[in-house]
């Protein structure tokens, strides 16, 4: 019984955990100003799916599958917040995606539009908590629940 109480703790924290990071990136980018890049917009997407899968594994307990499918969102987000960091720190080149259009744009009034929707370049660190950037901390926080999954999915399959 203790490792259904564990699974179910987990999938509330998960829950709260994206809820908040969600909540966060929108205050940032509408309330402060700062604007995302294109890899802190996709960043967003596996704590989206992580509240979904979190409901349902909340529901449906008995199916490690949900345990499974966490695991694999939240390595994933590691994954990206890891790419997304390495850039930031010149690990890594950007990807064509990150930077911005205008140079093949021909006529004044396509430049001009473009203005509107130029997104920062994803190396450009726009906000730090506590001397670190968004995609740093979203790294930190992804790897912790991928640990986390993997114990649990350890357990759950020892007992």
């Amino acid at each position: 019984m203790k490792k259904i109480i564990n699974i179910k703790n987990l999938y509330v924290f998960i829950c709260l955990l994206s809820l908040f990071s969600i909540l966060s990136a929108l205050y940032i980018e509408y309330v402060l100003g700062a604007m995302p890049c294109k890899l802190c917009i996709y960043q967003r997407i596996p704590y989206l799916l992580a509240i979904f899968i979190s409901i349902i594994g909340y529901i449906f307990l008995d199916q490690k599958l949900w345990l499974y499918i966490i695991l694999l969102i939240f390595f994933s987000s590691f994954i990206l917040a890891g790419y997304h960091s390495g850039i930031e720190n010149s690990i890594f080149a950007e990807f064509k995606g990150c930077n911005s259009d205008n140079i093949n744009l021909l006529n004044k009034e396509q430049i001009l539009n473009s203005f509107d929707e130029i997104m920062p370049n994803c190396k450009d660190v726009k906000f730090r908590i506590l001397g670190f950037s968004l995609a740093t901390l979203n790294m930190f926080i992804s790897l912790i629940i991928t640990i986390i999954s993997i114990l649990l999915i350890k357990t759950y399959e020892n007992k």
